[in-house]
């Protein structure tokens, strides 16, 4: 709990990722990536439940075995590979609410393929939270390079180059280029309301938390040995 707020954080980690088979379970530093969630979720004192969302009986006893709390196996239903996080986020929400007979006012949202997370960034993403009233969300979120800005994309159409967007062809210098973020998946905090009843997890005033910390989202194999390497270097110093 938090300035008298119920905290819920959902680890989302289904069994059938496609990019690097049981990805969820790849291992860092001696770590699942499941576990490496788990574990930073274990420090954060203002959390009040953490459970796991998954449909793979290997990756909830992984989960369970470094704390994570079991109150489901998720259905297939939401188990595929265009489901929507807010349908996940939402029936791990509602299940843990009737499971422990309580309301949680704020969900995170933790995707284990996100390893170089820590303590503090959860922590900010919190704090940030109850900044601005009327908050609906907090995404963690980092800038684009700006050889991947929307008016220097590019796509083909009928076999030739056009551009994305219509004043792309404008752009002469990247000074010319306002700055633009993605979400990088390191954390999401989102209110009750915005989930059940605005049904997103965005809302109409979602906050950004600007990470200027090195983020890797795990896609592939490559990513994975990226991942190792920082992850390796951000606790060469200290325990995990």
């Amino acid at each position: 709990m938090y300035k008298n707020k119920k905290i819920l954080a959902i680890v989302m980690a289904r069994g059938g990722s496609k990019g690097i088979k049981r990805k969820n379970l790849k291992k860092i530093n001696g770590y699942s990536l499941v576990a490496i969630s788990a574990k930073v979720l274990k420090k954060i004192k203002s959390i009040d439940k953490s459970i796991i969302s998954s449909d793979s009986n290997q990756i909830i006893n992984e989960g369970i075995k470094f704390g994570l709390k079991k109150i489901f196996k998720r259905p297939a239903l939401l188990s595929g590979d265009i489901v929507s996080d807010y349908d996940v986020i939402k029936h791990g929400l509602l299940s843990a609410e009737k499971f422990f007979k309580t309301k949680y006012d704020l969900t995170l949202m933790i995707q284990p393929t996100s390893p170089l997370r820590t303590v503090k960034h959860i922590n900010d993403c919190i704090k940030l939270y109850f900044k601005k009233k009327g908050t609906t969300s907090v995404w963690s979120v980092s800038k684009i390079d700006t050889k991947f800005h929307p008016m220097k994309i590019l796509e083909i159409k009928n076999n030739f180059l056009k551009y994305f967007h219509k004043k792309g062809k404008k752009i002469i210098a990247r000074q010319q280029l306002d700055q633009k973020y993605y979400r990088n998946g390191a954390c999401y905090v989102v209110n009750r309301k915005t989930i059940l009843k605005e049904k997103n997890l965005l809302g109409n005033k979602s906050v950004p938390y600007i990470m200027s910390d090195k983020v890797i989202n795990i896609d592939s194999i490559e990513d994975l040995d990226l991942a190792s390497f920082y992850f390796n270097k951000l606790f060469r110093k200290k325990k995990f």
